[in-house]
């Protein structure tokens, strides 16, 4: 878990570094938007497979016991956690790395390496106030 979490932390700190505060916005939206996207697909998946389970245990395609069931039990084990944990956990990425990244951002617009002057002069009066 330490190598995704040090990804999560140092791709937007590069990028606003890097690239600065325009390419750092982008990022966030890709990663908000497939985040989003995945999770959903997440929950659905899960919650589909834990229907399933019940719906066998309830006596179609053999009922309790069957091999059916076993199979659904077996793929339950993989759904729940589909559900109750992948999919959140999409959720606190996101939020980590936008706290983060609009906490850094006068850190990004002073001290970027991409910003033209103009720009950055202009950046710098937004944040200043």
């Amino acid at each position: 878990m330490v190598g995704p979490t040090l990804v999560t932390i140092l791709v937007p700190i590069l990028i606003g570094f890097l690239l600065g505060p325009w390419p750092l916005a982008a990022y966030l939206l890709a990663v908000t938007a497939s985040a989003s996207t995945l999770a959903s697909t997440q929950f659905n998946a899960g919650g589909t497979i834990d229907n399933v389970k019940t719906i066998v245990e309830e006596g179609a395609l053999g009922g309790k016991g069957s091999t059916t069931h076993v199979a659904t039990v077996i793929g339950d084990t993989f759904g729940d956690p589909l559900k109750d944990t992948a999919g959140p956990s999409l959720h606190i990425l996101v939020k980590l790395q936008n706290i983060m990244s609009i906490t850094l951002l006068p850190l990004f617009i002073r001290f970027g390496l991409n910003l033209g002057s103009a720009e950055k002069t202009y950046l710098s009066e937004m944040v200043a106030g």
